[in-house]
């Protein structure tokens, strides 16, 4: 399985989000450090949820990374993160 679609699984799982995209932007990064030729190193997530309601930005990216700790432990080099709690 893509990493993106282990990306998309965990974030579903977790959140039930009403919206979610999953956006690989390695191409950008090619030659950067921690980017793979084959790609899926990088992401964008944008993630609408009920769960982030009332929470700051930080206490929302902290409950996405943690989701995803064993992907940032590996195969994601970097991951940038866009939430809503509408």
């Amino acid at each position: 399985m893509s990493v993106a679609k282990i990306v998309e699984k965990k974030l579903r799982t977790a959140f039930l989000p009403s919206t979610l995209e999953v956006i690989d932007e390695s191409h950008l990064h090619a030659g950067h450090a921690g980017a793979k030729p084959e790609g899926e190193t990088h992401f964008r997530v944008k993630i609408t949820s009920k769960t982030f309601a009332g929470l700051s930005r930080v206490q929302c990216h902290r409950l996405v990374n943690e989701a995803l700790a064993e992907e940032l432990n590996g195969p994601i080099h970097a991951l940038a993160i866009t939430t809503s709690g509408q």
